[in-house]
C-alpha cells in the first residue's frame, strides 16, 4: 500500500474509534438514566400501594356510614308511616 492509502485507512479507523467512543458514552448515559427511571418507578409503586390501603380505609368508613344511615332510616320509617 502506498503511504497515502495507509493514511486514509488510519484516518478512517480513527473516525470509527471516535464514533464508537461516543456511542459507548451515550450507552453509559442511557444506562444511568434508566436506573433513575427504575428507581422512580419503585417509589411510585410504593406510593400507589399506600394509596390503595388508604382508599380501603375510606371505603370501610363509608360502609359503616351506610350501615348507620340504614339503621336510622329503619328506626324513622314507622314514624313516617
Amino acid at each position: 500500500m502506498t503511504e497515502e492509502t495507509e493514511n486514509m485507512v488510519l484516518e478512517m479507523l480513527r473516525r470509527i474509534r471516535s464514533s464508537q467512543e461516543r456511542m459507548e458514552q451515550d450507552v453509559g448515559d442511557l444506562k444511568s438514566r434508566m436506573s433513575s427511571v427504575e428507581a422512580n418507578i419503585g417509589q411510585l409503586t410504593v406510593a400507589i400501594g399506600h394509596l390503595h390501603v388508604q382508599l380501603g380505609g375510606v371505603h370501610k368508613r363509608m360502609d359503616r356510614f351506610d350501615e348507620r344511615l340504614s339503621h336510622i332510616e329503619r328506626r324513622l320509617d314507622p314514624i313516617q308511616a
